[in-house]
C-alpha cells in the first residue's frame, strides 16, 4: 500500500504557506495587553535609532552606534550581545511580546532570519539615525530613506510568502512604529546650530518626519505609532556635558525636544487629514519617562542620574565595552548607559503606552 502525506497534493508554494502558517501560531505568546474590540495585530514593524535597533547595525563596522558586544546584552537571553543598546530587551521586543505576537522582534538584516518572522514584523532600525539626514552621515548608520528602501524589499517578499491580497492584510492591520529624533536633538545639533536656531532646526526635523511618514502610509501602512522624542536633556551624557558642576538636567536639548514635539504632533494630526484611512498617531514618552528619571526612589531605582556602564556619565555605545565595569545591580539603576534606559525602566513605559494609545488604532 502506498501512503501518500499532504505534500504529494499539494504544490510547493501553497505546502510552504501551510507550514508558515503553522509556525506562525505555535510561535505566538501570551499577549499582556487586552486589545480593543474588533482590533488584530498581526505584525509590528519598527523605524527609527538605537532606542529600537535590534541588531542592524551589527556589520556597520565603520558606524560608532554599535553594541554587539560585552557588555551590553548582559541580562539577555544567555547574556548574548545581539546589537540591542541596553542589558536586555529594547521597546521593539517588548511591544511584540505585550501584544502576543512572539517573544523578540528580530532585525531585519539579521543573517539567519526565517520566513516565519517576515510574516510577524521585524525591525527596519538603525542606531545613531534620525530625521535629520545629517545625522545618519556623522553617526555612519542607516538613514530613514534606507530604512524604507528595506521595507519596499520586505514588501516584495511578503507578497512571495504570502500573496498579495494577505501581504496587504497584513501591511493595513499591523503596527508601524517610529522612534527617532534623540540622535538628531543630543549630537546633530552641536553641528546644526551654527545655521538653525530651536525653530528652525525643529522644522526641518518635522518636515522630514512628515515624508518619512507620508511614504509608508502610501505604502500602504495604516495604524502607525509615532514615538515623540524623549527629555534628552536628563540622559546622562547630556547632564556631564550640558548640566554644570550639578550635572542637572540640560535645558537647551529639553527645550529642543519640547518644541519638536508640540510641532511633530501637530504634523501627525494632519497626516490622518490626507490619509482619511491611516491612524497615525503620536505618542507621548516624554512626560512619563521624565517622571521616572526625575521620581527615580518612588519606582525603586536607587541611581537616576548615571548609567551602568563604566562610570555612567559618558559611556554608550563603543565607549560601553567589555574594559568597562558594570555596576553590580542593574536593577538600582534608571539608565544602562550615558543615553539608553535598562530593560526594566523600557518595560514600566512600554505596557502603560500600548494601554493608553492601543484605542486609537481601531
Amino acid at each position: 500500500m502506498v501512503h501518500l502525506s499532504c505534500s504529494d497534493f499539494l504544490p510547493s508554494f501553497l505546502l510552504l504557506r501551510l507550514t508558515l502558517l503553522i509556525l506562525l501560531v505555535s510561535s505566538k505568546t501570551k499577549g499582556l495587553v487586552k486589545l480593543p474590540a474588533d482590533v488584530s495585530v498581526p505584525a509590528v514593524f519598527v523605524f527609527g535609532d538605537s532606542v529600537v535597533d535590534t541588531g542592524n547595525n551589527n556589520n556597520r563596522t565603520t558606524s560608532f552606534a554599535r553594541s554587539n558586544f560585552p557588555p551590553y546584552g548582559r541580562d539577555f537571553q544567555g547574556g548574548i550581545p545581539t546589537g540591542r543598546f541596553s542589558n536586555g530587551k529594547v521597546p521593539s521586543d517588548l511591544i511584540v511580546e505585550e501584544l502576543g505576537i512572539k517573544e523578540l522582534l528580530p532585525a531585519y538584516l539579521k543573517p539567519n532570519l526565517q520566513s516565519s518572522d517576515l510574516i510577524t514584523g521585524v525591525c527596519f532600525a538603525s542606531g545613531g539615525s534620525g530625521y535629520d539626514p545629517l545625522t545618519s552621515i556623522l553617526e555612519s548608520s542607516m538613514p530613514l530613506t534606507g530604512q524604507v528602501d528595506l521595507l519596499k524589499e520586505y514588501i516584495g517578499k511578503l507578497k512571495e510568502l504570502v500573496g498579495e491580497n494577505r501581504a496587504k492584510f497584513i501591511l493595513a492591520n499591523s503596527l508601524f512604529v517610529v522612534v527617532a529624533g534623540s540622535s538628531d536633538i543630543s549630537n546633530t545639533y552641536r553641528t546644526r546650530s551654527l545655521l538653525y536656531d530651536l525653530p528652525a532646526y525643529t522644522d526641518l526635523l518635522v518636515n522630514s518626519a512628515s515624508n518619512f511618514l507620508t511614504e509608508i502610509n502610501e505604502l500602504g501602512a495604516r495604524r502607525i505609532a509615532v514615538f515623540s522624542a524623549p527629555p534628552i536633556g536628563c540622559l546622562p551624557f547630556q547632564r556631564t556635558v550640558g548640566g554644570g558642576i550639578e550635572r542637572r538636567c540640560a535645558e537647551r536639548p529639553n527645550n529642543l525636544a519640547q518644541l519638536f514635539n508640540t510641532k511633530l504632533s501637530k504634523e501627525v494630526d494632519s497626516l490622518n487629514r490626507n490619509f482619511p484611512n491611516s491612524r497615525n498617531v503620536f505618542i507621548n514618552v516624554y512626560d512619563p519617562l521624565l517622571d521616572i528619571i526625575t521620581n527615580y526612589q518612588k519606582y525603586g531605582y536607587r541611581v537616576g542620574d548615571t548609567g551602568c556602564c563604566g562610570t555612567g556619565r559618558i559611556e554608550v555605545a563603543i565607549l560601553c565595552n567589555s574594559f568597562d565595569s558594570s555596576c553590580p545591580n542593574v536593577q538600582d539603576y534608571v539608565f544602562w548607559d550615558s543615553f539608553h534606559p535598562t530593560e526594566s525602566v523600557y518595560k514600566r513605559l512600554i505596557n502603560p503606552i500600548l494601554q493608553k494609545y492601543l484605542y486609537q488604532f481601531k
